[in-house]
């Protein structure tokens, strides 16, 4: 029997992907786990691998489609089967789209996975035991978009979806104008129209639902950090030269290390809110903002609480240049407690950010800034940083948040002691 290969879900968030490239032709021979296609999501560029082995026929999709997860794009033929012509049914080309998650006030076109048109629960493609775990936690089989081949809910997609009463008690907040209404604003031909790429439309969704979901309460504190200049100059100095031992630390290598042990001496603070309870971490995985052309990525740093500043600054170096290439793996972005972002090497010297879901807190960091402070009465110039940490109230309490920053201050100020 002919084997399907279809789009998968690599992502949490994913509803769509892009075809980038094919790399067999139609009626080529074909291995189990060899590369046959990569795709596009708004966060990675992907390889799949073929299913097994026989003679594939494609199905159509041709570069910069976007189809939706589930689309079935080819089909491979074992020993004695007779290869077909195959017309893809469900990876027609769509307009990119939201992820099943998309907000209640801007209502999505997305092409849905194959589903019943008539809504009823008893017409949508789901395993026994997803429609089983739906019933238990009362979410609506209809209103998922299942991972599985030709779109069929399977019991992870039950697992990270929200019950259908949750749902409901969210309040609706109010939509802006729709675009022909923005539109009309300006004087025609006084703009261009730069069409939200798949990136933009998550990054605006995603951050949209954190300000509408999650209570942000913010909380700031001023870091004087000449004694951390000075051990940074210092190591750095010791640095070789080149070859695999060379290293350059930068003030985000401290920053990172000291809000991963920060998180472990204030544990209540390494968490995540669900609704079945809080989700307390052991270990301190911090996520760090990292600007890439048409919008950012926040790749995370895991168990960074047991690693050196080096081992910090070589993976952050890494991470950085996989999410500028679109090379990020799920599992190098997705989760985390906390996350960074910092701005101070635009010359801004403090902002707010918006929390990251699933993550609880995350730091705003500031530019350096000489400054004359008082010491004894006398001016003294130091140097100063200002950090803003946002905070989940559902998860993290005000002297919560307090007693972490308080910590992370100390332990910036005093580098040594992310020593002991």
């Amino acid at each position: 029997m002919a084997t399907e290969v279809i789009l998968p879900k690599v992502d949490m968030d994913m509803a769509t992907g892009t075809m980038a490239t094919w790399h067999v032709a139609d009626g080529d021979t074909v291995k189990k786990g060899q590369a046959i296609f990569d795709i596009e999501t708004d966060k990675a560029a992907m390889e799949i691998e073929a299913p097994a082995d026989g003679v594939i026929k494609l199905g159509g999709a041709k570069k910069g489609d976007v189809l939706p997860i589930g689309a079935v794009v080819a089909m491979i033929y074992g020993a004695g089967e007779t290869p077909q012509a195959f017309a893809q049914g469900a990876a027609t080309a769509a307009p990119a789209a939201p992820p099943a998650e998309a907000t209640q006030s801007e209502p999505t076109t997305a092409t849905a996975p194959a589903k019943a048109p008539s809504g009823k629960s008893d017409g949508v493609r789901a395993t026994p035991l997803a429609r089983r775990l739906a019933r238990q936690k009362g979410v609506k089989l209809e209103d998922i978009a299942g991972s599985g081949p030709r779109g069929r809910i399977v019991a992870d997609d039950i697992s990270t979806a929200k019950p259908a009463m949750a749902q409901a008690a969210t309040p609706a907040v109010a939509a802006g104008p729709d675009s022909k209404a923005v539109r009309a604003m300006y004087a025609e031909g006084s703009f261009d129209v730069k069409p939200l790429d798949g990136m933009r439309r998550i990054i605006a969704q995603r951050l949209t639902q954190s300000k509408q979901t999650v209570p942000h309460f913010y909380l700031s504190a001023t870091c004087t950090i000449d004694q951390l200049l000075a051990i940074r100059e210092r190591l750095n100095a010791r640095s070789p030269k080149d070859g695999a031992g060379a290293y350059k630390l930068s003030i985000n290598d401290f920053i990172i290390k000291a809000m991963a042990l920060a998180l472990q001496q204030v544990p209540d603070a390494n968490v995540t809110f669900t609704d079945d309870g809080i989700l307390q971490h052991r270990a301190s995985d911090v996520g760090v903002a990292v600007s890439v052309e048409g919008g950012l990525f926040t790749p995370i740093i895991r168990n960074a609480e047991s690693k050196s500043l080096t081992k910090i600054s070589s993976e952050m170096k890494d991470l950085a240049a996989k999410a500028r290439a679109k090379k990020l793996q799920p599992a190098e972005y997705q989760g985390g407690s906390a996350a960074i972002s910092n701005l101070g090497m635009f010359g801004v010297e403090s902002f707010t950010a918006i929390i990251n879901p699933p993550q609880a807190t995350i730091l705003a960091v500031g530019s350096a800034v000489e400054r004359f402070v008082p010491v004894n009465k006398q001016p003294v110039l130091a140097t100063q940083m200002s950090v803003t940490l946002s905070c989940d109230h559902r998860a993290v309490d005000g002297a919560v948040g307090a007693k972490l920053l308080q910590v992370f201050k100390g332990l910036i100020e005093d580098p040594a002691l992310m020593l002991v």
